[in-house]
């Protein structure tokens, strides 16, 4: 059975009637198969669409030979007339999209000779991979360019050449493909063998911004946005920069700045706190000095502040220092240290008895425990 494809006819169309000349049971609905469909199914790293059939709800859309099966909640009577009505706004949406990379792909086709091998349209950014490198110094050109082209209002030629045409037709494609072949124009931009959706002129793009470039298979990994994506993550950025803006009362343009001289003053802070804290655990060792083993206790120490106490301990008790930070509720972190000796084993009995895990040197064991302070204790006292 052969579908006539509506969406390349009019890819605005949203409404339309159709007969159902299939309906069949499948594992996750009804697939259903008309003589003439809107719904454009998945393909080329293009969703496929949703919407209403006949009062149905069709979940997806996808392409079998010569048919579009759409896959319906509920079963539609063979033979009947009935009328689809697709979910215009993210078909719209990815028609932005990929109209967008078809421009962008061309201008990096001109610049480097590179091609898109890689294409998807994610929920909130395109993601596609080049076989060339591509310098993030370059991205603040392109994009301008890329833009020129949508503010340009070019029309978007969608065709099928015939082979003669074909023959002598310059277009960018990965592989040699069999005729017939679809090709989408954007004039002095791009010219794409290509299966999907686009708008009919490129200022129904809008917008496109290129986010990011990465080095990814000897290529590159960029991520983009068109259109109402694109004016979402701006909107996004600009309420967080505002938030940013208030919170170091610096204006919107000069957040950077102030986020950096932050960066600064905290690594000032910072730098005194480790001194301060080295000064203090100097003070508690000194308090320790020729006890033999200790078990300490401190409220409020990461994982580095625990060791770091451990051995300022053992340097001056002469036996094992064990150092706990923690809450009876959350557990202890803990390090064991000693001067001389193998710690292997008491810090396996620790955690064994304790419900922790740790490891480390024989003359450093360190981790954590899930018990009370009251439980650590008596596991000490019981070792003595």
């Amino acid at each position: 059975m052969q579908t006539r494809k509506l969406y390349y006819e009019d890819s605005h169309l949203s409404r339309f009637p159709a007969t159902v000349l299939s309906c069949t049971l499948a594992e996750k609905g009804y697939e259903v198969i008309l003589d003439a469909t809107a719904f454009y199914p998945e393909g080329g790293g293009q969703a496929g669409d949703t919407g209403i059939l006949g009062g149905v709800r069709v979940l997806d859309t996808r392409e079998r030979g010569e048919s579009v099966v759409h896959l319906c909640a509920e079963p539609l009577a063979e033979g009947s007339a009935v009328e689809g009505v697709i979910d215009y706004g993210p078909r719209f949406l990815r028609m932005q999209q990929h109209s967008g990379e078809h421009i962008v792909s061309g201008i990096l086709h001109r610049r480097y000779g590179c091609h898109n091998t890689g294409f998807h349209m994610g929920a909130d950014v395109i993601t596609i991979d080049f076989d060339a490198v591509i310098p993030a110094a370059d991205l603040p050109q392109i994009e301008a360019e890329a833009n020129g082209a949508v503010w340009a209002n070019l029309p978007v030629r969608c065709w099928y050449p015939e082979p003669e045409e074909l023959a002598q037709l310059s277009y960018r494609t990965k592989r040699a493909l069999p005729w017939p072949v679809r090709i989408v124009e954007i004039p002095g931009f791009d010219r794409c063998a290509c299966c999907g959706t686009h708008v009919q002129a490129t200022g129904e793009i809008g917008l496109i911004k290129l986010l990011s470039v990465v080095p990814f298979r000897g290529g590159t990994r960029m991520e983009m946005a068109c259109g109402q994506q694109a004016l979402a993550l701006l909107n996004t950025a600009y309420n967080q920069n505002k938030l940013v803006s208030q919170a170091f009362s610096a204006q919107p343009a000069e957040t950077g700045a102030a986020a950096q001289r932050m960066n600064e003053l905290l690594a000032q802070q910072k730098y005194r706190i480790v001194s301060l804290e080295r000064r203090i655990f100097a003070a508690i060792a000194a308090g320790y000095a020729g006890n033999g083993d200790v078990a300490h206790f401190e409220e409020g120490l990461d994982g580095n502040g625990v060791r770091l106490l451990a051995d300022a301990i053992a340097e001056t008790c002469g036996g094992t220092a064990a150092v706990f930070s923690g809450t009876d509720e959350t557990g202890y972190a803990f390090c064991l240290v000693t001067r001389s000796g193998d710690l292997r084993s008491l810090g396996r009995a620790l955690t064994n008895a304790l419900h922790g895990r740790g490891g480390g040197k024989p003359i450093c064991q360190q981790g954590r425990v899930s018990a009370s302070k009251a439980e650590i204790e008596d596991f000490f006292a019981h070792r003595s």
